[in-house]
């Protein structure tokens, strides 16, 4: 038996059960769900209380996604969704991992769980440290950890050697004193989940409209004529945005869904908030979908633009937004020429469409002026993911449907303030002026040498560049592809560290020694100085509001995230000017140096206190596209996917199931595909299961191919499914290890976990 824990899930199946895919999302069935899970985790009248507060003005945001609360009213009892319950009852579960767990529980012992079984197991209680050569935690206090760690950091040649990541659950508060101190310790190695997910939408954006973020509110779905969603399952990944989807109809809006799976949430759906409506079909959301192939998507858009241009050339004036396009754009020349150099024939067989869908699609483009597109990795995790959206941008620049009511662009945040953590400084790339501000205000010289971002820091461990790793949130290495690389990557380490809430499989695939640091959750009440204290959070269309536990905390030796990051830094920096504990005191402090430092936080103290919070600036929603090179909105040159596969090959895409949100794992059920029970499966066409002689829940191993490397998941059962010839799905973490770590889209380098090339072969 290897004494190495196991740094991915164990190759074992859990008796998988097939359904019948729903034909409608929400309703009954999604109530029952969440309070079932609730019921479980924390009973029910604890239960009742989480759920009156969560997303509640004077509550705690969800710890789930960032979709946006309405700026008005709010649901009684009902502001959340079915996967933001889960959520919840996971934070506030029952169960504890204590240091009697950890004595009777080793490393190697605990990695042979499954996530789910891991992640089940509780909230960590205590700090617990793995010294080298050890096989059990151990309980260390809370001075002793970060003396521990200030040593470990201070002995290394240079702080390039340390490797700072976030998740995107962190506070306002928090991410700006984590940033803080990683640059008053000297590096700019601040990698963090963007890297993995909205990096391409960030690049794409920043270049064409001079903002990384979106440009709608919540409102504008009231207004669109036209809602295009690609490459998004929101039923899962978002339910809540199915309500401004069922708003958009109910004014009148029609909806376009162009994805490689047809997912029952953007098909019909039930309101949850609504009891009459849980009765009888539901509510058709989808007027058009095209099921396009996996890395299709330049493929289509450029048809599309070309079926534009033809008409604006026919018929002068009925297409383009010529105003718009003279006034506010740049680039229209070349994108026009770049178009003639392609044609639809040779277009078309890498969408899998039929000309006549594609043609359809473009007439109600035509046909609309407020148009928002929603996207989120459906295409941002490819090669060309940034190409995805530039294409996306030039549909919308075309037609004049930016900056205006109910048009623009709508990039679906995931973790709920990633993109709060990103505007308070968490970037491996900041922006000059951002530091001369941290150098003005705190009275320090700022690192000004680019650091690594995800992908560049596990390559840096894996070859001993870097040797400390620090991780504020997340579980890391379920989240990062090429498992088995990005773990020996960890092991190189000499010290791991983890802000944790609960146990993950990146506590036990650790440096030569590990630190696990348990902080309060955000459904918990936070004191400082016997004064109850708050924090902000910043949601996916750029609203900054509070969130204030309600619940006692799990454990008296919990602390908060701000309070870790200053006790990390006052046993670090020798000569700090800044009073980190004084800071933690009171959090209205650190609000006051986030307002001296970063643009749109003017009176924050007083704003935040505000109900529902308030907007920060967005050029691109006032269409002011100054910032951008050419003082413009930037048309784009795009090439679609230079991806051939051979005859036996397969496209994979890794995907969530509807019991799971990123990497937390709430249950083995794919409620909305018909799969119960079971994780460790493969979506295919059922054609291409006849080409190699699969039936239904055959057992395959997978190989994935990228240039001469070659990576293996063995024991996954084939389920035949509705999607497009030689495209396939599985569920990630479980598939992350075929993800080649060097395989990632140009200019953003996000890995490219929608397009792994693959062979499968039958046990």
């Amino acid at each position: 038996m290897s004494k190495t824990p196991n740094e991915k899930p164990p190759e074992k199946l859990t008796g998988i059960r097939l359904t019948e895919v729903p034909k409608t999302a929400v309703g009954v069935k999604a109530i029952v769900s969440a309070v079932t899970h609730v019921k479980n985790e924390v009973g029910v009248a604890k239960g009742i209380q989480l759920l009156s507060k969560i997303n509640q003005i004077d509550g705690f945001d969800c710890p789930g996604c960032a979709w946006p609360d309405p700026d008005e009213k709010r649901a009684f009892l009902a502001e959340y969704c079915e996967n933001g319950a889960k959520a919840i009852a996971e934070e506030a579960t029952k169960n504890k991992v204590s240091p009697i767990f950890f004595a009777t529980n080793s490393v190697q012992e605990l990695s042979k769980l499954s996530d789910y079984e891991i992640g089940k197991s509780g909230r960590i209680t205590h700090p617990m440290y793995l010294s080298e050569g050890k096989d059990n935690y151990e309980k260390i206090s809370w001075e002793n950890a970060f003396k521990i760690i200030g040593e470990e950091l201070n002995s290394l040649d240079s702080p390039d050697e340390a490797i700072f990541y976030t998740s995107g659950r962190t506070s306002n508060e928090a991410a700006f004193l984590y940033q803080l101190f990683v640059r008053q310790f000297g590096t700019n190695n601040l990698p963090d989940c963007s890297n993995m997910c909205h990096e391409s939408s960030g690049a794409a954006l920043s270049e064409t409209l001079g903002i990384g973020k979106g440009s709608v509110t919540l409102e504008d779905f009231n207004h669109a004529d036209l809602v295009i969603v690609i490459g998004q399952n929101p039923g899962t990944n978002h339910p809540r945005m199915l309500t401004a989807l069922s708003d958009a109809k109910k004014q009148g809006g029609k909806i376009i869904t162009i994805n490689p799976l047809p997912e029952v949430g953007l098909m019909n759906y039930k309101a949850p908030q609504n009891p009459l409506k849980w009765i009888g079909s539901g509510q058709q959301l989808t007027d058009l979908f095209l099921q396009v192939k996996i890395n299709g998507d330049v493929a289509l858009l450029k048809i599309i633009l070309k079926l534009m241009k033809e008409k604006e050339d026919d018929e002068p004036n009925s297409v383009f937004n010529h105003k718009f396009i003279k006034e506010k754009t740049a680039g229209i020349d070349a994108l026009l020429k770049d178009l003639d150099l392609y044609s639809i024939e040779e277009l078309l067989p890498q969408t899998g469409l039929k000309l006549s869908e594609i043609k359809e699609t473009t007439e109600l483009i035509i046909n609309n002026e407020n148009i928002i597109i929603c996207w989120a990795m459906g295409l941002t995790q490819h090669k060309n993911a940034v190409d995805n959206i530039r294409e996306l941008v030039n549909i919308l620049l075309l037609k004049g449907s930016i900056g205006k009511k109910g048009a623009g662009t709508c990039p679906v945040r995931g973790h709920s303030n990633v993109q709060g953590d990103r505007t308070m400084g968490i970037w491996e790339r900041p922006k000059a002026s951002f530091l001369d501000s941290l150098e003005k205000e705190f009275k320090f010289k700022a690192p000004r040498k680019h650091g690594f971002d995800v992908v560049e820091a596990i390559d840096a461990m894996y070859k001993k560049k870097a040797k400390v790793f620090f991780g504020m949130g997340g579980n890391f290495i379920s989240a990062t592809p090429d498992t088995s690389f990005t773990a020996k990557a960890l092991r190189n380490c000499n010290l791991t560290v983890h802000v944790s809430t609960k146990l993950n499989r990146s506590h036990l695939i650790t440096g030569k020694s590990a630190i696990i640091l348990p902080c309060l959750g955000r459904t918990e009440k936070d004191f400082q100085e016997n004064k109850e204290q708050f924090v902000s959070v910043e949601n996916s269309m750029g609203v900054v509001h509070q969130s204030k536990g309600t619940l006692k905390p799990c454990s008296k030796e919990l602390l908060s995230e701000p309070a870790i990051v200053a006790g990390v830094a006052n046993a670090t920096l020798k000569k700090s000017t800044t009073n980190w504990s004084k800071l933690i005191s009171n959090y209205d402090l650190i609000r006051t140096k986030i307002e001296a430092t970063i643009p749109g936080f003017e009176n924050y103290n007083e704003r935040i206190r505000i109900k529902g919070g308030f907007y920060l600036p967005n050029n691109a929603r006032k269409s002011d596209f100054t910032p951008t090179k050419t003082g413009k909105a930037n048309f784009s040159i795009n090439k679609p996917s230079e991806i051939e596969l051979d005859k036996h090959q397969f496209m994979m895409m890794t995907i969530r199931t509807h019991d799971q949100y990123n990497t937390t794992i709430y249950g083995l059920d794919d409620r909305y595909r018909g799969v119960l029970n079971e994780r460790r499966i493969i979506f295919m066409n059922e054609n291409d299961m006849k080409l190699l002689h699969l039936k239904k829940l055959d057992v395959v191993d997978i190989t994935s191919h990228f240039k001469n490397e070659k990576r293996e998941a063995k024991g996954f059962l084939a389920v035949p499914y509705n999607i497009p010839k030689q495209c396939t799905a599985t569920y990630f973490p479980e598939a992350n290890v075929l993800v080649p770590l060097k395989s990632k889209a140009d200019i953003s380098n996000t890995p490219a976990s929608k397009t792994v090339i693959i062979t499968i072969k039958k046990r």
